[in-house]
């Protein structure tokens, strides 16, 4: 159960959300718990949203931007957002699970996203003090300037949802997935 109320419907979250909850669900065809949550604020919403449009327009791929999602809910622990993105990476994205698996594990089965998962997941390690190397290792793997500073603000825009969603515990409305340091720890 939720720490904090979610309301209930659009109808129900505060008037200044309702017309981005409306967009999300003309956008996805659902307004997961987790955006009525945001929705209690309406300038969280804006601004969460608004950085997820703009990040959507850039340069790196859907599936690496999933992959990068992917690895971070399961770096941070956050089963709402694991939950989501795995049922988005194999509905969506078309992510293998084998694909899923590396991307939770840091990495990826293709050779490209793999360099851009492993500097991802660096970042969030370093708390966004990567090592010269990791920097090169991505360059080297064929990012430019720009996917560099697309994979550190989806590092920072995943670890905001994964802290959004573990601080309020949002019900998770997805198939349920657990992070892997939770169940070891149970």
């Amino acid at each position: 159960m939720s720490r904090i109320a979610t309301p209930a419907s659009i109808e129900a979250a505060p008037e200044k959300s309702q017309p981005l909850l409306e967009a999300v669900q003309k956008q996805l065809g659902i307004v997961p718990n987790m955006f009525r949550a945001i929705g209690n604020s309406p300038a969280a919403l804006e601004g969460y949203l608004g950085l997820n449009s703009a990040l959507a327009k850039g340069a790196l791929e859907p599936q690496t931007r999933e992959r990068i999602a992917l690895a971070i809910a399961e770096f941070n622990a956050c089963d709402y957002c694991l939950s989501a993105h795995t049922y988005l990476g194999k509905n969506l994205s078309k992510l293998s699970d084998a694909e899923i698996a590396a991307n939770r594990d840091g990495g990826s089965t293709d050779a490209k996203a793999d360099a851009a998962v492993r500097f991802a997941v660096k970042v969030a390690q370093t708390r966004g003090h990567p090592s010269e190397a990791d920097l090169q290792a991505v360059k080297q793997a064929g990012y430019t300037d720009a996917q560099v500073m697309e994979i550190v603000l989806h590092v920072a825009l995943n670890t905001l949802t994964n802290y959004v969603n573990e601080t309020i515990k949002t019900e998770i409305d997805f198939p349920v997935v657990t992070a892997r340091a939770q169940q070891e720890a149970a």
